[in-house]
Order: structure tokens, then C-alpha cells, then sequence
């Protein structure tokens, strides 16, 4: 069946009844959200502190990172309680399998993508989302909508500086209020209609109905969304167009080009999801792949190498790091002081495939702690990794009582 008016037609869901910006820092500055992630962890004697408390001997892999480390809070024994190896790493920002998702009243919604509805109304992106669009199992999948749609990631430092910064000329400008109108009318036409048949259905009905509207309310919201920015100037760049490269040699560009979106407001959310088998090992003087050192069958050589991929990671991330907390207001506060940022993996033993005890480190807003907070390991008081996450989005001031698996919230 179908929506049927003057301009378009709407497909419905199967319905048994039928059958047949400016940058604000200080004290009431907006908070925001960055997530990142990899798709193979990081090997767990390299990352985890020996002991919990204030962190005394830096492990390893972090290092690059021990002038930060005040400024962040490791985690141990934190999880979905996922199983599936690469599949399960998809759940990391949303506790939930995709196999999954519809037994869960929000689906596989992500952490980062419950965050941009809620805020994402104040900035030209509700989010952005960074990644590699290909790689093992299908590339970067870490951010999920409500209805259980992957966000395609935004792919190199030359599509990001151009989404951030590039503008249009007066005619695409005129092109672009062309087809908001135009989409506009073709909901306004349709819900009409829908509303009037809605009246003769039963009320399980009515709820996949509903459910129905909720989808293509959320598509009125991104084009009002857009529509709003359409006249707004972009910042102007603080730099060249950068090239494309390789994901090893782009992370830097990327890390600073997300800083940039935060600087200049133009998102308060992002999501970089680093897939390890776009990573170009040689460049780092290695001779195999990533995929295969994450299988370093307790082989020395192969941890050395995979140390060698976790420290880069760590170093670019460090620097990410430095660039919030230079950026300061004149209170003394920083937009890391203001920022939320989680970095870690939906794996947590890449030689065994498994996605228990992830690595988990918080910096920024909250997490200023310097310790390594060791969790129940017990299996009858785990705390789940998504009690984590809703202490976050209530500290983005969102009222919400549960995500994913949750089952209170996480306070240091």
C-alpha cells in the first residue's frame, strides 16, 4: 500500500489490518562528546595498569600519553557481555549487536548518535562521523541510528576539511532551498494522509504506525536541520585543503581537523573509528598486517610489532590532547576541559577474538583523575560497560533512565 498525494507517493510498513556558531569556553560552555575507537583493541599488558589507584608505572602502550594520563581514567573489566569477535566490535558505542537490535527498545542506537539527537540541533552537524568506509568485515561501523541504519563515515581529511569548510556558490544555494521545499511538501502531503488512516486500524497497528512516523519525523528533522545552516557562512579554514594519504599517515590531519570542528562549533559530537586493516604497516617500518599481529599467537615479535601500531595510536591520540587543552579561554578552562572523550575498542583480545574486558580510557570533562579503576570482575557483579555510557549522556544533560544494557549509571 501507499501514501498517495498530488507530488509523490510514500511506501508504508507492512500493517496486518491491511491485509492485502561561535566557540563558547568557560563555566556555561556547551558540552561535547568525542568517541573513538579501533577495530582490534590493544594488547591488554600493554594498556592496562598492574594495579588500581593513581597510576604510577605507565603501561607501554601508553606512554605517548603519560603527560595526559592526569587528565584520563583507565577502566578494567568493562563490557557488553557481547560475543562474536569482529562482529561484536560493531556493538562498541551501542552495547547492542545489529542481530540483535530489535528485541531492544532503541535498537543498536550509539552512544554517540543518542548524544546528536539530543544536542545536535545547536551546530551545523548534529555529528560527525570519521572513519574508513571499507576494511574487514565492511569497513567503519561504529555509529548506528535509532532505526538500526549504519552512519556512513566521512572518509579522509580532504571529504572532512570540505564538509567542514567548503562552500557553495549563490546558484547550488538556490538549488539546495529548491529541494527542502520540495521535500517538505512530499511529508507534508503524505502524513496528511496517513494521519486519516490510522483511524481504521487495530492498535498493534497503530504502534508500528507510529513507530512509522517517528522515522520520517526524523527525516523533517535533518531538513529542517539543514535548511536552518543553508545560510549560515561556514568558519573560514585555518588551512590549506589537505590531500588524502593513508589512514596511518591521515590520523594526525583527522585528529586535528575534529578538533577544528569543535573549535569553531560547528559539532559538539564526532566519532573516529580507526579499522585496523586499512592501516599501511610499512610505513611504520613493519613488514606484515595489522589484522595478523592482533593474531600474535603470544609470539614476542608479533607483540612487539603490535606495541609499534597501539604506540602510534596513542602518540596521535596525545596530540589530539594537546590541541584541547591549548585551546583556552580567558577563565583558564580548555575545550578538553569541556570535552568528554572516550578511546578505547569493542575488542578486547584480538589473538582470541574475544570482547570482554575492552580497553577503556576516558579524558576530559569528569575523568580528570589519573587512576585506573579496576571493575568487579566477579561474573554476578560485572557492571556493564553501558552504565559507562549513560553516566555520560546525563552528564551531556540528557534525562535518560537506561542505554542499551544498562542497569544504573557509573560515577568515579
Amino acid at each position: 500500500m501507499f501514501l498517495k498525494s498530488a507530488v509523490a507517493a510514500l511506501a508504508l510498513p507492512r500493517l496486518e489490518s491491511l491485509a492485502e556558531p561561535i566557540r563558547s569556553l568557560g563555566p556555561n560552555a556547551p558540552r561535547r562528546l568525542v568517541c573513538i575507537g579501533n577495530s582490534f583493541g590493544f594488547h591488554a599488558a600493554n594498556f592496562f595498569p598492574a594495579e588500581a589507584g593513581k597510576i604510577s608505572k605507565v603501561p607501554p602502550a601508553l606512554l605517548p600519553l603519560k603527560n595526559h594520563l592526569k587528565n584520563c581514567t583507565l577502566f578494567s573489566n568493562l563490557d557488553h557481555g557481547a560475543k562474536g569477535g569482529h562482529f561484536a566490535v560493531h556493538s562498541f558505542l551501542s552495547g547492542v549487536k545489529q542481530s540483535q537490535a530489535s528485541s531492544m527498545p532503541n535498537g543498536n542506537l550509539s552512544l554517540d548518535q543518542r548524544a546528536a539527537e539530543a544536542v545536535g540541533n545547536h551546530t551545523r552537524f548534529p555529528s560527525l562521523v570519521v572513519g574508513s568506509e571499507n576494511g574487514l568485515h565492511g569497513g567503519c561501523q561504529m555509529s548506528w541510528t535509532r532505526s538500526g541504519v549504519r552512519v556512513p563515515p566521512i572518509e579522509g581529511p580532504r571529504e572532512l576539511f570540505r564538509k567542514l569548510f567548503g562552500r557553495e556558490d549563490q546558484e547550488a544555494q538556490r538549488d539546495q532551498r529548491e529541494k527542502f521545499d520540495l521535500k517538505k511538501s512530499i511529508l507534508d502531503a503524505t502524513l496528511d494522509e496517513a494521519r486519516d488512516l490510522s483511524k481504521g486500524l487495530s492498535v498493534r497497528d497503530r504502534d508500528k504506525l507510529d513507530e512509522y512516523f517517528t522515522s520520517v519525523r526524523e527525516v523533517e528533522r535533518q531538513i529542517q536541520q539543514r535548511e536552518k545552516w543553508q545560510s549560515v557562512a561556514k568558519p573560514t579554514p585555518p588551512m590549506k585543503e589537505p590531500t588524502n594519504r593513508n589512514l596511518v599517515e591521515d590520523i594526525p590531519l583527522l585528529y586535528r581537523l575534529i578538533a577544528l570542528a569543535l573549535e569553531t562549533d560547528s559539532t559538539r559530537i564526532a566519532s573516529f573509528e580507526m579499522a585496523g586493516a586499512q592501516f599501511n604497516t610499512g610505513i611504520l617500518g613493519l613488514s606484515n598486517g595489522y589484522h595478523a599481529y592482533s593474531h600474535h599467537g603470544q609470539r614476542q615479535e608479533n607483540i612487539d610489532a603490535l606495541l609499534t601500531l597501539e604506540t602510534y595510536q596513542t602518540e596521535c591520540f596525545a596530540h589530539f590532547l594537546d590541541q584541547l587543552s591549548s585551546n583556552k579561554s580567558p577563565d583558564g578552562s580548555s575545550l578538553l576541559d569541556q570535552t568528554t572523550i572516550l578511546f578505547g575498542s569493542g575488542m578486547g583480545n584480538g589473538n582470541a577474538h574475544t570482547n570482554n574486558d575492552l580497553p577503556i580510557l576516558m579524558a576530559g570533562r569528569g575523568y580528570q583523575t589519573g587512576s585506573h579503576k579496576i571493575m568487579p570482575s566477579a561474573k554476578n557483579k560485572r557492571i556493564p560497560l553501558s552504565n559507562l555510557y549513560l553516566s555520560i549522556l546525563q552528564d551531556l544533560g540528557i534525562e535518560d533512565e537506561g542505554f542499551a544494557h544498562s542497569n544504573g549509571t557509573l560515577t568515579i
